[in-house]
């Protein structure tokens, strides 16, 4: 098995265990971009904030926990004009 096999093999096992540390804010925000990924790719704090009742400073701070527990999507700070925006990628 090469290198590249086997830490393609792990990575679901790492981000598994990622995921369980998970807050509950940070699983909120998770599921919330999950759900929509789908239908949009360009998502602003403030709006993930408003739909989940949080502040966009609340959203910015836990997306990092959030980037690293999502391996089904891909996460990515896209712009800061007018707020923070992420693109979302399946």
């Amino acid at each position: 098995m090469s290198a590249t096999s086997t830490a393609d093999a792990t990575q679901p096992a790492d981000a598994a265990a990622v995921a369980a540390d998970l807050n509950e804010k940070q699983h909120r925000i998770l599921a919330y971009l999950r759900d929509h990924a789908a239908e949009q790719t360009y998502f602003k704090s403030r709006l993930i904030a408003e739909e989940l009742g949080l502040s966009a400073k609340e959203v910015g701070a836990n997306m990092a926990a959030v980037i690293d527990a999502a391996a089904d999507i891909d996460i990515e700070k896209w712009g800061y004009s007018s707020g923070t925006t992420w693109m979302v990628t399946r």
